[in-house]
């Protein structure tokens, strides 16, 4: 049975599927990317994702030609397509080929979307807590693209491998004025004294869609939550760590290199979170 995409304003077989060797994407790396999960067939959060990547579009200058709630529309319809309910989805948006930019033609965007079955983190990481390491690179704040999910990611991913290398399933990034930012691939948050800790966006962050939702929970529930310039020393003394993103949700973090975080093992705030962010799950997932 054939794969199943969608690209730039249908559904096609993956094999059928191409890109110029001129697209900027391949070529510079300018473009965007989001990361979905599904639950039964309902993508989580999904005018959220496409709300920061058009967003994000607009502010480093494409010229989108394709429709936003057209998009949303062919999302779903590929999940049934691949008779796919519970998957990781992947939508991609570049600039496209270099070689149509002229000066009364600024050039049109590809957008494309993959989808495949869900393979979730080990049960035992969010029973037993990640490890994670501090990373030598650090987050420059004048970088116009830090606050953007682009393409450009081979940075991030070297810092990931490295962290991999190491027996560890994350890399925290600080920035070049020695704040705690994020995760390689996640964003990052604190507990100290039972209140919630997270680097403000202009730190800068991107400013992920687990991360938003982790804090509409806190403040529905009542939790004491801050945003907050953190430093390497507020991660070491911290009571608790998670990370989320999309698909992991949220992972408690228990060991930071060979430093224990807390008792060793997922915290009270950790559990509550989780647990609220799986009962949103399951209610915004019903049809």
């Amino acid at each position: 049975m054939s794969e199943f995409v969608f690209f730039n304003d249908g559904l096609m077989a993956a094999e059928d599927a191409r890109i110029s060797i001129y697209d900027a994407g391949l070529l510079h790396g300018v473009g965007l990317f989001e990361t979905m999960r599904s639950y039964q067939g309902v993508i989580f959060r999904q005018e959220d994702h496409l709300e920061r990547m058009f967003r994000s579009a607009g502010e480093l200058g494409f010229i989108v030609t394709q429709k936003r709630e057209e998009v949303a529309g062919w999302l779903d319809v590929m999940l049934e397509a691949n008779d796919l309910r519970d998957a990781r989805i992947r939508l991609t948006m570049t600039r496209g080929s270099l070689r149509e930019v002229r000066e009364d033609n600024p050039g049109q965007s590809v957008m494309f979307a993959t989808a495949a079955a869900m393979t979730p983190y080990p049960a035992e990481l969010y029973q037993r807590g990640m490890t994670v390491i501090v990373s030598d690179y650090k987050q420059n704040p004048a970088d116009p693209t830090v606050r953007h999910k682009t393409l450009n990611y081979f940075s991030r991913l070297v810092a990931l491998q490295e962290a991999q290398q190491k027996q560890a399933g994350e890399a925290i990034w600080l920035t070049t004025g020695n704040f705690l930012a994020e995760g390689s691939i996640s964003n990052v948050f604190l507990v100290k004294e039972e209140t919630l800790l997270t680097p403000p966006l202009n730190t800068p962050v991107l400013p992920g869609i687990t991360r938003k939702a982790v804090l509409e929970l806190a403040e529905e529930h009542d939790m004491a939550w801050k945003e907050e310039r953190l430093t390497i020393q507020d991660l070491l003394d911290a009571d608790e760590v998670f990370l989320t993103n999309s698909i992991m949700e949220l992972m408690p973090v228990c060991r930071i290199e060979r430093h224990a975080v807390g008792p060793d093992k997922p915290g009270l705030v950790y559990k509550k979170l989780h647990d609220l962010y799986k009962r949103a799950v399951e209610e915004e997932s019903e049809k």
